[in-house]
């Protein structure tokens, strides 16, 4: 007996020396799932994490591709493009066997930003007609939660859904009524993923190391550094915790407000780039929508150069090459004023429109003409979505639609008046509401900026002056938060708010909130 007690613990010893052969769980994200749309005619990538070492194939419909996971379990499988089509079944087969139905081949939008892209159809106008007509089997949707973090996450809790009333109806407005425009005229399924987040800042969507490898960025991230090291989030949270406790006795007054973690939010560099975009890049899409630039407005200088950065970066990291990104500019919002002035929501439009010149495949939804100004969140977000949409029909699937908005081009002064050339004005310049042009202010070399007067003379040129500007420098258009503007194309497009002079504007040299 003793020599068999000693025999089975020396075997026991003896295995715990042994190498670990533990299997691990097959691990995707939940991007891959029942009822998913995978982008046609681009190569799908699939991937996710296993034992090391394991070889993983991957099946879909009558095709399968195989690749070995790497010694930290990552693997990596590409299928070669298959055209607009399903419901299929997508098998992987690791160490486990995993099979997703009902899959769908067509076209994929990531749908993100702020507070405007998160906005849902039940809060749009007609949210009662829109939610009722919701019916599109083929039209799928998927949101990420939101969640703000330095850790680069794999995964998030959601799912693949058809569009029905009810699964519209908390879904972006935005996105959806994009994506809706897509699948009725193009007759394939769409699938559109919302990770917008309101309120976050550009920042929060670039990941660290883009930002510290310019030093136009060490302010920012210092500031975001030195409220880490400072910061105690659990006393204020037990501080918190003591006076509802107290609160609750009396039950008198409001009850105290729970502190948020800054440090957890939509705001902190790289925060939603690790917790809400992460976990979707590598998915292939066919290109992404956004509407955000409200929280950055107070240092729009500064996101001139950010926005590109962030777009470029994510490019980068998708390795899809220069996949389409169409952006809202900032709709009219807050009082309009009686006098020419300046304006920080200006200089954000102007930054996001800088960055068609910078980058290729990017286009701006102008919609000065949609906006509230009591309201940051306007309610028309159908047509919103129906510009946005016309970018990507235009562009990417060669409708011949009108998409792009007037653009300044160029400026001439003829005996005190200045004439202004325009770029992409369709069937040419025309007005809304009334004849004349509105909008327009124009400026000597003292830099005071007076209301102006102006004409339409031909498709392509408006002529502006004033008797106050004898020697014109400078013209600017619809720049103020609400402007009173009306200049569009004969197809109904706003013009691009612009200035002609590059004269520092109220937040040249902010770079940290």
């Amino acid at each position: 007996m003793l020599r068999a007690c000693l025999t089975l613990s020396v075997l026991i010893f003896a295995s715990t020396l042994q190498p670990s052969r533990c299997r691990a769980e097959l691990s995707l994200s939940a991007v891959f799932g029942d009822s998913m749309v995978l982008q046609r005619d681009r190569p799908i990538h699939i991937w996710g994490t296993t034992t090391p070492g394991t070889e993983v194939k991957v099946t879909l419909a009558a095709q399968s591709a195989s690749a070995k996971s790497d010694e930290s379990g990552r693997f990596d499988v590409e299928l070669s493009a298959m055209p607009a089509g399903g419901p299929h079944e997508l098998t992987i087969a690791a160490d486990e066997t995993r099979t997703m139905k009902d899959v769908l081949i067509g076209e994929v939008w990531l749908c993100s930003g702020q507070s405007n892209m998160q906005w849902p159809v039940a809060a749009a106008n007609d949210a009662d007609l829109e939610t009722l007509t919701a019916n599109f089997p083929n039209l799928r949707l998927i949101t990420v939660p939101n969640l703000g973090t330095q850790e680069p996450q794999t995964s998030f809790e959601g799912k693949w859904e058809s569009c029905t009333p009810k699964t519209a109806a908390q879904f972006s407005a935005v996105g959806y009524f994009f994506g809706r425009q897509l699948h009725q005229t193009l007759g394939v399924p769409v699938g559109l993923i919302d990770n917008a987040w309101g309120g976050s800042s550009c920042e929060a969507w670039v990941k660290r190391d883009a930002l510290a490898a310019d030093e136009k960025y060490a302010p920012l991230l210092k500031h975001w550094d030195d409220l880490a090291a400072k910061s105690n989030f659990d006393d204020q949270l037990a501080k918190w915790q003591a006076k509802m406790n107290e609160w609750r006795k009396t039950k008198q007054g409001d009850a105290p407000r729970r502190p948020q973690d800054a440090l957890a939010g939509q705001h902190r560099p790289a925060n939603l780039y690790n917790g809400c975009l992460k976990p979707v890049i590598g998915y292939t899409i066919r290109g992404a929508i956004w509407y955000q630039g409200e929280s950055n407005a107070g240092r729009a200088e500064q996101y001139g150069e950010l926005f590109p950065l962030m777009i470029q970066s994510w490019r980068d990291e998708w390795n899809l090459g220069d996949f389409s990104f169409y952006w809202v500019q900032l709709a009219d919002f807050m009082q309009e004023k009686s006098e020419p002035g300046d304006s920080s929501w200006a200089e954000l439009r102007e930054a996001q429109t800088k960055t068609m010149t910078q980058l290729p495949g990017t286009g701006e939804a102008v919609i000065l003409n949609l906006g509230e100004a009591s309201d940051i969140h306007p309610k028309n977000k159908q047509d919103v979505g129906k510009r946005l949409a016309r970018w990507a029909l235009a562009k990417d699937y060669g409708y011949e639609v009108p998409y792009h908005s007037p653009t300044f081009s160029a400026m001439e002064v003829k005996e005190g008046h200045a004439v202004l050339t325009f770029d992409h004005v369709g069937g040419g310049l025309d007005t809304f509401d009334v004849t004349s042009p509105l909008g327009f202010t124009i400026a000597a070399e003292d830099k005071k900026f007076v209301r102006a007067e102006a004409k339409i003379i031909d498709k392509t040129h408006v002529e502006v002056w004033s008797d106050e500007v004898a020697s014109p420098v400078s013209v600017r258009y619809a720049w103020a938060d609400n402007p009173i503007c009306n200049l569009q194309s004969t197809d109904g497009l706003p013009a691009t708010p612009f200035r002609s002079d590059d004269w520092p504007g109220v937040t040249a040299g902010k770079v940290a909130p």
